[in-house]
């Protein structure tokens, strides 16, 4: 005799046996999507959603944004280089307001 609280006939993990108990799919339709990559994704939509497809999609291969026309697809984003803080700074002083600024703080230091 088992014992425990399983319900006969079934097992661990064992889930829903088919449609009869969800229920029926919502009438649903594909959209193909093109990455600037070439990778095809073909998400699918509720019909009566009264939601309508977007534009973009993301590609799930590559992550870059995926547009319905085949021969011009979405530009990947531009990402900026991490700069440094010393990157920033050089960008704002000239070399000889770097070396005025050193000049000075050498100066202050040595007590002149």
């Amino acid at each position: 005799m088992a014992s425990g609280n399983a319900i006969r006939g079934s097992r661990v993990g064992a889930g829903p046996m088919g449609e009869a108990e969800r229920g029926e799919a919502a009438p649903r339709f594909r959209i193909s999507y093109w990455c600037a990559n070439g990778h095809e994704t073909k998400p699918s939509f509720a019909e009566d959603g009264g939601v309508e497809a977007p534009e973009i999609w993301d590609c799930p291969r590559c992550g870059f944004p995926a547009g319905q026309d085949r021969t011009n697809p979405p530009n990947p984003p531009r990402t900026e280089p991490y700069k440094t803080h010393l990157a920033y700074v050089k960008e704002r002083r000239s070399d000889a307001d770097g070396a005025a600024i050193l000049d000075e703080a050498l100066a202050k230091l040595r007590g002149n």
